[in-house]
C-alpha cells in the first residue's frame, strides 16, 4: 500500500506503518489516527482508498514536513553550518560528535573503526 509517497507494508497495523514514514514518530501516528478517525488495531492492508485519501489530507492540513522534503531540510541545515564554519559545522566535516560527546574513549561509531599505531623496530642483521 502506498501511503504519502511510500510503500508501506501490508501486514503492519496502522500506527507502526504510519511510524516507517520518516518524520512521522508513534505519537504523530496516533494523532492521525484519530484525526481520521481509523482503528489503531486495523492493518494497513485492511485500509480502503478513502482512508488513505483522508491520511493523505490530514498530514497536508497538519503542515508537517515528510520524507524528502524533511531529509532536504537537514541536508541543506548542515550545508549550512558547514559553510559559515560553525563550530557545529566543523565537527560534521571531521567526523566527530556534533553534539559535546567525550571523544577520548568514545565515539567509534563517528570515528569508525579503531586505528592500531604501528611502532616501526629496526630488524637485526644477520651476519
Amino acid at each position: 500500500m502506498r501511503i504519502l509517497g511510500k510503500d508501506i507494508q501490508d501486514g503492519k497495523k496502522i500506527i507502526p506503518g504510519l511510524a516507517d514514514i520518516f518524520g512521522i514518530g508513534a505519537e504523530l501516528a496516533y494523532k492521525i489516527a484519530a484525526m481520521t478517525q481509523i482503528d489503531y488495531a486495523k492493518r494497513i492492508k485492511d485500509l480502503t482508498q478513502e482512508e488513505v485519501a483522508r491520511i493523505n489530507s490530514a498530514v497536508e492540513s497538519m503542515g508537517i514536513k515528510i520524507e524528502g522534503d524533511l531529509r532536504r531540510e537537514i541536508v541543506d541545515n548542515i550545508q549550512r553550518l558547514k559553510d559559515i564554519r560553525a563550530y557545529r559545522g566543523l565537527r560534521h566535516i571531521a567526523g566527530l560528535p556534533v553534539r559535546g560527546q567525550r571523544t577520548h574513549s568514545n565515539s567509534r561509531t563517528r570515528k569508525g573503526p579503531r586505528k592500531h599505531r604501528v611502532l616501526a623496530r629496526k630488524k637485526k642483521k644477520k651476519e
